[in-house]
Formats: structure tokens, sequence, C-alpha cells
């Protein structure tokens, strides 16, 4: 489990992207049999955090937003020190990652170098197992690393000793306290990690359900993983980028896999799924659905799970 995982027995519902009328958002709330308010976070659309209407229209019940970006424009306003600080640290942060990035494009030339050698299978496969044992290796360093500077950070400034955001905080609190289940939407996965945590939002939620889509789902999970077979720049190659709140265990989470991952290279899923064992590694495209209980998977809809040959199964089942 992750450094901020909690133990969480509610129902987790993941869904892949949402189509423009939010059908199976709708539905997958409709079957939690939900009496009450639901939280609604959209933190990872920014700026346009508050353009809600559509799905407040389509979900057809009361929704609060919580207004987590908007939020923390009010403490930057208030809380300069704190803010600079924190921005020191996200670029440290930016650059653990651009170095851990570095990184993993030396193994990879090295692979991609060996692996047009003319030798025996044999040696090509061992040389594989090299090379996910080096990017699981260095996957587990930046992970640590990476929560080593949240722990430092925190220990510099205790929350407690900003004001605004301590006041911040007991609203969303008391907001969430009327709310009978959460709803996390997809978008920019920083700003939306960023901010569940600033607010802590899930140290008072128990275990009423939560909803989530794209990048609201990768956070639920233990690995945070960016991927991009067709990346606007730089390589395709898979990276971490953080710890998540691990309340889905065991699995990492691929929105849009089939936009997303040239679903014909075999060799290069395979290292994939061998680097991020012993999760299992599914897509999630327009229509998916995984629902997880007490940290178990328990059902899966249109799931495409990928296999350590290469292979992709869909309808996979847990």
């Amino acid at each position: 489990m992750s450094d901020e995982s909690k133990a969480y027995e509610g129902t987790v519902v993941l869904l892949g992207p949402q189509p423009r009328d939010y059908t199976d958002l709708r539905d997958a709330v409709d079957e939690l049999d939900v009496d009450g308010p639901i939280a609604l976070i959209t933190a990872a659309w920014q700026e346009n955090e508050s353009d809600d209407g559509v799905l407040r229209e389509f979900l057809d019940r009361p929704v609060v937003n919580l207004a987590l970006h908007e939020r923390s424009e009010k403490v930057a306003v208030k809380e300069h020190d704190f803010v600079a600080a924190w921005g020191l640290r996200q670029k440290h942060l930016r650059r653990l990652q651009e170095f851990y990035r570095r990184r993993l494009d030396s193994i990879d030339d090295a692979h991609r170098a060996i692996a047009v050698r003319h030798v025996s299978s044999e040696m090509i496969e061992e040389q594989l197992k090299i090379t996910v044992a080096q990017l699981r290796h260095l996957d587990g360093v930046h992970l640590e690393r990476c929560r080593r500077a949240r722990i430092e950070f925190a220990e510099e400034w205790p929350i407690d000793s900003v004001d605004s955001l301590m006041e911040q905080r007991r609203e969303v609190a008391e907001q969430l306290d009327d709310c009978a289940a959460m709803i996390i939407s997809g978008g920019h996965v920083v700003a939306l990690l960023n901010r569940l945590r600033l607010f802590d939002v899930f140290s008072s939620w128990g275990q009423r359900p939560i909803v989530a889509w794209s990048a609201g789902a990768m956070v639920l999970t233990e690995r945070i993983v960016l991927f991009h077979d067709s990346p606007p720049f730089g390589k395709n190659l898979a990276q971490l980028l953080d710890v998540g709140f691990g309340f889905c265990p065991d699995l990492v989470a691929l929105p849009d896999l089939s936009e997303r991952v040239h679903l014909d290279e075999k060799a290069g899923i395979g290292r994939f799924v061998q680097r991020m064992a012993p999760a299992n590694c599914l897509g999630l495209d327009p229509g998916s659905k995984i629902v997880c209980r007490g940290g178990e998977m328990v059902e899966a809809t249109d799931i495409a799970r990928l296999t350590e040959s290469g292979e992709v199964h869909r309808g996979w089942q847990p």
C-alpha cells in the first residue's frame, strides 16, 4: 500500500472517460442507491472547476461542488509565505520527475540497443529481465524520493500553522458531513492529486461510496502511472508520477487505453506489465467499470487486462 493509503472498506467505482451526457456516471451512481447529496470534486478541471452544469443536469440529484481549486486560490491570496514554499516544493518535485525520466530513457536506450543484437532468444530474455529489474528499482526510488519531499515539507510547514488553509479544510469537512457519496472527475491529474492532499479530503470521509473517472480513478490506486504511446514530445515511455491513495490496491488504472496505447506492440506491453507486477494493468475505455469493495475487486465491465506476454484480454473478470 502507499504511504498515505487508508483502510477503506467502502465501495469505489472506477470509470473510463465519460460521454457528454455522463451516462456511465449516472448509471454507476444509480446502482449505488445513494440517499443524499453528492460531493463533487472537479479540481482536475482547474479554472473550469465550476462548469458542472451539464453534469448536474444529467445526474438529476443534489450536488455539492467542493470547489477545491477555488479554495486553493483563496489560500494563495492570504498565505504568501506558505504558497511560496509550496511552489518551491512543486519545483523540486518537477525536477525529481525530470531526472527520473532521464534515467528511464537511458535504461530504455540500452534495452533497445541490446534487443536488436543477433544473439540467442535466451540471452535476449535474460537481458529483458535485467531491464525490467532496473526499471522497477528506479520506479521505487523515485516514489520514495517523492514521499520524502512531502514529509519534509509537512515537517517544515505544519498545516495547523496555516490559518486560512485550516479554515478551508474545516469548511470542506462540514460540506462532506452532509454528503452520501463522492464523485471525482477526470482532467489534470497533478492538479487533482495536489488539492485532494492539500484539503485532506478523505480523512473524515469514512466508508461512504466514491465514483471516479479517468484522472479521478488514477489517484485512487496505489501508483499513478503516466503513459501515452504517441506523446506530443519525448519517448513513449511510461513513468510513475507518485503514489495514490490506495483505495483500490493491486491495480494500475490506464484510462482511455485504446486511444493512448498501441495495442499491437506486444513487446512493449509485456515489458510494462512485468514492470508493474504483481498489480493488474487494466484499461478503462469509455463504458468500462471496475467496482472495488473492501479493497477487493468484485466487478469488472468492459475491462481490458494487459498481460506479461503482451496480449490484451478484453472482457477480463477478477
